[in-house]
């Protein structure tokens, strides 16, 4: 059997300057938002504690969260309980689609146009219209293909649309997307997670421990790149845009993890009213649009 290339991909993490806070998100947008949303701290600290992460500096984290106002806490006696916020749940449901159910815009020619004038309004939308898909030729001005949903956070921004010919198009794209930068993301994704599917296809039952980790540091990964990627018409991306490939490496992984990461939340998940309740129906339709490798959904 081949190593267990779970310990590279944490080495890796590791690496990178600290992400608690972000991976703290992931993990109640990934795994509990479809089992009732609030979780004890313990189990945050249970889950963290398999990376070795301090309990102080998970602590930190979720105190930070909730001044941001990404996480809002509640108190049952000496228990603290966190649920995502109203502004962490509207980002969050606004990357959902984007991860778990991406439409790629139709080549239209037509695109909308954001115009930010307000330096204070500028740097406030910033992250949240990336997020959305949006891209930046010029300090203030956001553009994304037609129908992408504007974030609240530029809700008082002048919009307008505008139509391109397929050169100008091209033209705004190169000058609006680092689209080589989230290219290579993508293939360095491919890299770190394709041995994680061969290993897992080949090393039978899984650990409750592994796949729960596994499975967090899969789409921690994934939902940095995809949020990169403006999901742009296929006929105006560069060739071998390696997208599919990501998402077809992210889908089956992430299935092989489920049932045992489910196991692991079954027995350390704990809401206000007792264990975490069942997972909704949602989350097994999850990357439904890749086939598994027999060719079923």
């Amino acid at each position: 059997m081949a190593s267990n290339p779970l310990s590279r991909i944490v080495a890796r993490f590791k690496r990178e300057p600290s992400r608690t806070g972000s991976l703290v998100i992931t993990f109640h947008g990934d795994a509990i938002v479809p089992r009732g949303g609030s979780v004890w701290l313990g189990t945050l600290l249970q889950f963290l504690d398999l990376l070795g992460t301090d309990g102080g500096v998970v602590r930190t984290a979720v105190s930070r969260l909730a001044a941001d106002g990404w996480l809002a806490r509640d108190k049952d006696g000496r228990k603290s309980f966190y649920r995502l916020a109203p502004h962490g749940r509207e980002r969050f449901e606004a990357a959902v689609e984007h991860v778990y159910n991406p439409h790629r815009a139709e080549a239209s020619g037509r695109f909308e146009l954001v115009l930010i004038g307000d330096g204070a309004s500028r740097d406030a939308a910033r992250a949240a219209l990336a997020e959305a898909g949006f891209g930046s030729p010029l300090p203030g001005v956001w553009v994304a293909p037609e129908g992408v949903t504007l974030p609240s956070e530029a809700a008082d921004a002048i919009r307008l649309e505008v139509a391109a010919s397929e050169a100008m198009g091209r033209r705004l794209i190169s000058e609006s997307w680092a689209l080589e930068r989230t290219a290579a993301a993508y293939r360095q994704f491919i890299a770190a997670f394709a041995p994680l599917e061969a290993w897992i296809a080949d090393a039978g039952e899984l650990v409750p421990d592994d796949a729960i980790l596994a499975r967090i540091l899969l789409i921690h990964h994934y939902r940095r790149v995809i949020l990169r990627d403006p999901l742009l018409p296929p006929a105006l991306l560069p060739p071998d845009w390696p997208a599919a490939a990501a998402r077809t490496v992210c889908a089956r992984t992430y299935r092989a993890l489920l049932p045992a990461s489910e196991q692991w939340l079954d027995r350390h998940g704990e809401s206000r009213s007792g264990p975490l309740p069942p997972p909704v129906d949602a989350l097994e339709r999850r990357f439904a649009d890749v086939p598994l490798q027999d060719g079923s959904p």
